[in-house]
């Protein structure tokens, strides 16, 4: 197996999940959040016990940010014990 390379998965793996922190600051922009909450709690057995803040812009954006720089980080960790771990032959 190659090795894996540590900067192309991990802005990929980054760039994924801020763009889901991302779509979750629109819905919340959009008023939609929490009638979302309101729907995925049930499906899943539970009681919704938070309730949705206003939109901020800068706080949508601290999340976009920091939810990219902890995956990128995060990933980039694993890539780099993949390919320190793994079995040469």
């Amino acid at each position: 197996m190659a090795k894996l390379k540590g900067h192309k998965i991990s802005l990929v793996v980054g760039l994924f999940i801020a763009g889901m922190h991302a779509l979750w600051a629109i819905a919340v922009a959009l008023g939609i959040g929490q009638m979302y909450l309101n729907w995925i709690f049930p499906l899943h057995f539970l009681n919704n016990l938070y309730i949705v803040m206003s939109f901020n812009f800068l706080t949508a954006l601290l999340l976009v940010v920091v939810a990219f720089i902890a995956s990128y980080a995060s990933t980039w960790l694993f890539v780099w014990l993949w390919n320190a771990i793994k079995v040469k032959k």
